[in-house]
């Protein structure tokens, strides 16, 4: 158990990437914390199943745009756990709309999750490792922050541009003693792509090597691997796993 008494942070991990990398932290022996903001429900059967895999779990709601929640999230993590040794930046959203009717205000909210809740999360996390001597930072982003070409997701786009760029800069700020890495998963076989057209998923399926989505524990298994000792030489690395997407 690779991750024994290690206490991990997955924001957004009531579903989708988040859940199953919560889930293989606590497969490994991990105290986690299971960020939600909307989905208690679904954020209590991911406490239960690491419960049942024997190991600490709580929930915490929090809005990782507000700054005051932020900073209540970690209190309630430090009075139950003591410590914070790894920070998963998995919150995000999306709004898949025509670029002509996209809204500011979708724009601003976009911003707010993808990009700023990424840096009040790091940030306060961050001081806290800074204390401990010690920490590890994964960052979620996405091959849309790359190279993708998406204007009906413009704004999401940017903000996962943005991710990176936080990464690097965080991985010089805060080194030696805190590794921060960064990963960008291609198509991902989560609820929010389950609601694509079946004609669009199988065509974009077709345009990766393996012919397929993958699905979220093939990300959470390079979360594990990024938050291990096995990758000790890697800081500001970005790891791009989207299946040989062309």
């Amino acid at each position: 158990m690779k991750f024994k008494d290690k206490v991990v942070l997955v924001t957004g991990s009531s579903r989708g990437i988040g859940r199953a990398t919560a889930l293989l932290f606590g497969k490994e022996g991990a105290k986690v914390v299971v960020n939600y903001y909307k989905s208690e429900k679904q954020a209590q059967d991911v406490v239960s199943k690491i419960k049942d895999f024997g190991s600490e779990a709580i929930s915490v709601k929090c809005d990782v745009s507000k700054e005051d929640e932020v900073k209540k999230m970690m209190d309630q993590i430090l009075k139950k756990f003591g410590r914070i040794d790894i920070l998963v930046n998995n919150a995000g959203i999306v709004y898949d709309i025509p670029f002509f009717e996209k809204s500011i205000e979708k724009w601003r909210r976009t911003i707010d999750v993808n990009l700023i809740g990424v840096y009040l999360c790091s940030k306060y996390v961050a001081k806290i490792m800074k204390k401990q001597g010690s920490g590890n930072i994964i960052n979620i982003s996405s091959t849309n922050g790359i190279n993708t070409t998406s204007p009906a997701s413009i704004d999401y786009d940017a903000t996962k541009s943005g991710v990176i760029s936080i990464t690097k800069n965080l991985a010089e700020e805060l080194a030696p003693d805190i590794r921060v890495n960064c990963i960008a998963p291609g198509w991902i076989d989560t609820d929010i792509n389950k609601e694509l057209p079946k004609e669009y998923i199988e065509s974009e399926g077709e345009r990766t090597l393996m012919k397929r989505f993958g699905n979220p524990e093939e990300i959470a298994t390079v979360v594990l691997f990024l938050a291990s000792d096995d990758s000790s030489f890697m800081t500001g690395s970005i790891v791009v796993v989207d299946g040989g997407y062309k």
